[in-house]
């Protein structure tokens, strides 16, 4: 019969399994952690000694000890484009995999002071990092400028490699697209461009005019929409479109809406005009015609942020720049070659 006055065992605590293991308490907390910096032999050393005390970490005390609470703020626009919302939901994917909750805040797109004020609340919160998904300029020169405590990293466009941002490669992305057009014998290639302070729109922008110029080709002056198929509609209705054009579109959605603005003009697509957008958004492969368009990879731009995160928190690095992710052109039947009749 149990002795009611006797105490329960003691639980083990972190020292004990580095004492019992014979390493650091930093090196349990990095196996704990799941870092990569530790030696296999080491890894399963901690893990038995683990296993052997039934240690069982509470969040308070693994935050105590690594001074990290293994939460990760995420300040996301809020609107509605597809863009940055895979851009979240892959960024929570990733975390979760690596173990790491994620606080997220909507913040205004184009209010800098909206955006400081959601950092100051996560950081009142202990994050171990703040990232950002920027579809701003405003918000992208504020992020440019910040001397914090802790990690912050942005998944923004920029014509420079920078500290702190990962991109997907929104240029090269555009040129491809551009040059698509080219080879199917375009020569009046018009642009329909994205918001004139959204850094992905103004590389696409970029991108644009530097593959017109490249084959010699003059770049008339692009229209600015707002990403959504009712610009497209409106923009594309107003315009001067003759047969043999060809319409660079800054997004898919505002594509969509152009779609119907040129079968109201009478123009076939792709036989009087060819179209490519941007996204490969999931119902491109649905619109009528199928639409040409730039893939990107929202789930790869999540994963590389966590990892840009991971190693400013393990190695304090937050100097170096990131290689912007490629792009895909995937091609349908919204564009083809020009027609000699």
């Amino acid at each position: 019969m149990a002795n009611p006055d006797e105490k329960p065992p003691k639980a083990a605590n972190i020292f004990d399994v580095a004492r019992l293991a014979g390493v650091s308490h930093q090196t349990v907390s990095r196996v704990l952690n799941g870092m990569p910096n530790v030696r296999p032999a080491t890894r399963e050393r901690v893990e038995r000694a683990i296993t052997q005390l039934r240690y069982s970490p509470s969040p308070a005390a693994r935050a105590l000890v690594t001074r990290r609470t293994r939460t990760i703020g995420l300040i996301a626009p809020s609107v509605p484009d597809h863009g940055p919302a895979s851009i979240a939901m892959h960024f929570n994917i990733a975390a979760r995999e690596a173990r790491y909750s994620v606080d997220t805040i909507s913040a205004p797109a184009s209010d800098p002071a909206a955006v400081r004020a959601a950092m100051e609340a996560l950081m009142r919160q202990r994050v171990d990092a703040i990232v950002l998904v920027i579809v701003d300029q405003g918000v992208l020169e504020l992020v440019r400028g910040l001397d914090e405590s802790i990690p912050i990293v942005a998944s923004a466009s920029a014509a420079r490699r920078r500290p702190r941002i990962v991109s997907v490669d929104q240029y090269r992305g555009a040129r491809g697209a551009v040059r698509h057009l080219v080879e199917l014998g375009h020569t009046r290639i018009l642009h329909l461009a994205g918001p004139t302070q959204a850094p992905d729109a103004l590389e696409r922008v970029r991108g644009w005019k530097d593959e017109l110029a490249a084959h010699r080709l003059i770049a008339t002056e692009p229209v600015y929409g707002d990403w959504s198929p009712d610009s497209g509609y409106a923009l594309v209705s107003e315009m001067d479109i003759e047969p043999g054009s060809a319409l660079f579109v800054s997004n898919d959605l505002m594509a969509l809406g152009a779609f119907t603005a040129l079968r109201e003009k009478g123009l076939d697509v792709p036989g009087d005009v060819s179209v490519v957008g941007f996204d490969d958004v999931p119902e491109a492969g649905f619109f009528y015609p199928p639409l040409t368009t730039v893939r990107q990879d929202f789930a790869a731009l999540g994963t590389m942020l966590l990892q840009r995160v991971l190693v400013a928190l393990e190695d304090g690095d937050m100097t170096s720049a990131d290689t912007p992710l490629p792009t895909h052109l995937v091609v349908r039947s919204s564009t083809g070659p020009v027609r000699t009749d």
